[in-house]
């Protein structure tokens, strides 16, 4: 039988509600989609942006949940039989007071993490070192919004060592009610970058947003900043004026308490020495990249703040794997083609995208092979979008990609910027990508795929991995 996350009786205080129909004395875990639900869950009859969960009770209930929580304006409105319910105000709102009191009851020592580019691969170095020195909890995929968070938080368990909350934000005072549920001890700003520009005037306008992450920090914890990224002073003063006095920097500068020495990059991992507060560490990356290793060395900056043990979170990240659709690697045969494709779908941005071409250039094609890149529209970027997107060029021509496949009407720019530096290929959308790459591959080649989300990319992704077959 799994472990008692919450009573419901204690479910039912925290949260303002009151129980209908016969319910267990427990539950396991939380769950707000039935699909992924597992038996003795509680489900979160959560009202989204498509769907509302409340549609969703009877299944919920079909696949063995404990009980379901749901807002007191549905009860009338559910058909069938929905078995045990936790009748709330609003289903959001009571998530987040469990998620205050599961805060509230815990002795762990809470990192958050914020930034521009590459929170979820950073929270799962963070995750991975961790667990080799205790309980540790951190969120599911990227869980960093105003139902991600304090759905997190809510299903720590009572005994965990070390949380690790991711938090996001695509406006301002996003961050803030979030960072004040999680009330770290440690609070990381990995990067600012132009991300979202559509709602912000400029990037310093998203350093004062990610800064919002100091809101929450608890008394003397410390502020965990990149001193490589072109806004430390801005957040540095940011962190001043909120009162944080302890603020440790990481990165390469040799300014750093958390400092990068020496580093040699592989295909599949990387290598480095690193001074990490006074420690000396030799250290293996079991993920590839440079953007890695920079966020790494923050990682163990935080394994040390939070009172883990060094030696031993270094060691484990010697297993650290990419993320699927953040450099996640795959040996697969397309028709006569032995490739490498690396999953990049997730999203883009500019800072992204030149690391993901960083990324491609340091990996070896086999015989013949060549580096080819597919690069789709990054979104919301505002005014300067057609800027940003030519301004790839440089990039791509730096790091000598020899194929370049563009997706979307704002890489358009990019075809002629490139002309006679790279054999170039524009399409309007993944539809038409899709065969044109597949037929064009070489054996020995190195594919990455890179765009916004809603470009649509996981399709090119998914396609070359069920027609290919997969290789040792």
């Amino acid at each position: 039988m799994s472990a008692v996350l919450w009573t419901v009786e204690t479910m039912a205080k925290v949260m303002n509600g009151r129980l209908v129909g016969n319910h267990r004395a427990g539950v396991s875990g939380l769950s707000i989609d039935t699909r992924s639900l597992i038996e003795g869950e509680a489900y979160f009859a959560i009202k989204g942006d498509i769907h509302d969960g409340h549609k969703f009770v009877a299944n919920a209930h079909s696949a063995g949940a404990a009980l379901s929580v749901v807002s007191e304006d549905w009860l009338n409105r559910l058909d069938g039989e929905t078995g045990p319910l936790l009748i709330v105000d609003d289903v959001l709102e009571a998530l987040v007071r469990l998620a205050v009191a599961s805060r509230a009851r815990s002795k762990a020592r809470i990192v958050a993490i914020t930034g521009s580019v590459g929170k979820t691969t950073t929270k799962e170095a963070l995750r991975t070192a961790l667990a080799a020195c205790g309980k540790v909890h951190a969120a599911v995929a990227s869980f960093n919004n105003h139902w991600g968070v304090p759905l997190t938080l809510a299903r720590m368990p009572e005994g965990t060592d070390f949380g690790v909350i991711e938090i996001g934000m695509n406006h301002p005072d996003e961050i803030t009610p979030l960072v004040k549920m999680a009330r770290p001890h440690v609070a990381v700003i990995n990067n600012v970058a132009a991300v979202h520009l559509g709602a912000f005037k400029d990037v310093d306008a998203i350093a004062h947003a990610k800064a919002e992450i100091f809101d929450g920090l608890e008394p003397n914890g410390t502020a965990v900043l990149n001193a490589d990224d072109e806004r430390l002073p801005l957040l540095t003063e940011l962190a001043r004026q909120k009162g944080i006095k302890n603020i440790v920097r990481f990165g390469e500068s040799a300014e750093a308490e958390a400092r990068i020495e020496n580093l040699v990059m592989h295909g599949s991992c990387s290598c480095l020495t690193a001074k990490i507060l006074g420690d000396d560490m030799v250290v293996k990356v079991g993920a590839p990249g440079r953007h890695i290793v920079q966020n790494v060395v923050a990682v163990l900056a935080c394994c040390k703040l939070v009172g883990a043990d060094l030696a031993r979170a270094a060691l484990a990240l010697a297993d650290m794997k990419p993320v699927k659709g953040r450099g996640q690697r795959h040996k697969i045969r397309v028709g006569s083609a032995s490739i490498t494709l690396i999953d990049e779908s997730y999203n883009a941005n500019p800072t992204s995208v030149r690391a993901a071409l960083a990324l491609l250039a340091a990996s070896v094609p086999k015989t013949r092979g060549r580096h080819v890149a597919v690069l789709g529209d990054m979104l919301e970027l505002g005014p300067t979008s057609s800027q940003l997107h030519l301004g790839l060029a440089d990039a791509i021509v730096e790091n000598n990609i020899e194929r370049i496949f563009l997706v979307g009407p704002e890489m358009k720019a990019l075809e002629s910027a490139l002309s006679g530096k790279a054999e170039v290929t524009h399409v309007s959308s993944v539809d038409d990508l899709i065969p044109l790459v597949k037929a064009d591959l070489r054996d020995g080649d190195i594919l990455m795929a890179k765009a916004s989300l809603g470009m649509r990319f996981a399709l090119l992704i998914d396609d070359l991995l069920n027609t290919g077959s997969a290789e040792s």
